[in-house]
């Protein structure tokens, strides 16, 4: 795991909360792609803003490298690729525990793919 503690940069960053499995992917860099439903605070996230991942008490500070919008789940695991969502899972079971987080009423809102950097 390649946490890296709070106090490590002054920069500014949005914080998200990850389930352990998905942030040691990010801490490590293997996941590349985090997925969230368009909410209203996440309608401004742009290239260059940095988010810093939390779980528990590790977190990891990546830097947004793009933001693509889809209207499902299923499209943006087609143009995405689930190996840069989730590279140990395969697509079926990605889109069932995405499904499991975010119900049809969020995934209306619209899908945001996250592509990210660690820095």
């Amino acid at each position: 795991m390649n946490a890296r503690p709070r106090t490590e940069t002054g920069v500014r960053a949005r914080e998200m909360n990850l389930y352990r499995r998905y942030f040691d992917l990010v801490a490590s860099g293997r996941k590349t792609i985090e997925v969230r439903v368009q909410y209203p605070n996440l309608r401004s996230l742009a290239s260059g803003d940095h988010i810093r991942f939390i779980c528990g008490t590790d977190d990891a500070l990546t830097r947004v490298k793009r933001v693509a919008r889809y209207n499902s789940f299923e499209q943006m695991l087609d143009t995405e690729g689930p190996a840069r969502v989730n590279p140990d899972s395969p697509r079926e079971q990605q889109l069932a525990n995405i499904r499991r987080i975010y119900g049809p009423e969020k995934e209306a809102l619209g899908v945001l793919a996250i592509e990210i950097e660690l820095v």
